[in-house]
């Protein structure tokens, strides 16, 4: 299954379960997010046409990150572009999601272990701005 985390109309994110299962290629982000994800099922003896990739200039204005939670579980707390708590929702392992726009927290709710995939270069501070956590009585879970 995929989920689309909104806010109105403006995507937060959006989540691949590990369930998820397709013949063939699915891009289940839009063409002009600067990071694209994508979704690929193949059967053995497939081939994808040996490539390099052009020099193409791109401008990003903002970080997206794809995180592959590896082993674990956690709870991803969505804020919006205003810096105000949305949502929560709770991932697994197998699980992969883009953070496309607005804020977000994490706790661990075991021993996780995940990969991160952004674009660089790292900014150091100047890349984020801090937020207020959310409270254990401001939560709301979707599942």
């Amino acid at each position: 299954m995929i989920e689309n985390v909104l806010q109105g109309e403006t995507e937060l994110a959006i989540i691949v379960r590990t369930g998820y299962e397709r013949k063939g290629i699915t891009f289940v982000t839009p063409n002009n997010y600067s990071q694209q994800l994508g979704y690929m099922n193949r059967p053995a003896g497939y081939r994808i046409a040996a490539h390099i990739h052009n020099a193409v200039p791109r401008a990003v204005t903002f970080t997206r990150e794809v995180l592959f939670i590896k082993s674990g579980r956690l709870r991803v707390d969505f804020y919006g572009n205003d810096g105000r708590y949305v949502e929560s929702r709770i991932l697994y392992a197998g699980d992969v999601i883009l953070l496309a726009s607005g804020g977000h927290g994490f706790e661990m709710l075991e021993d996780t272990q995940m990969i991160e995939v952004k674009q660089g270069p790292y900014a150091g501070d100047g890349d984020k701005t801090l937020l207020e956590p959310v409270t254990a009585g401001q939560l709301r879970i979707r599942e």
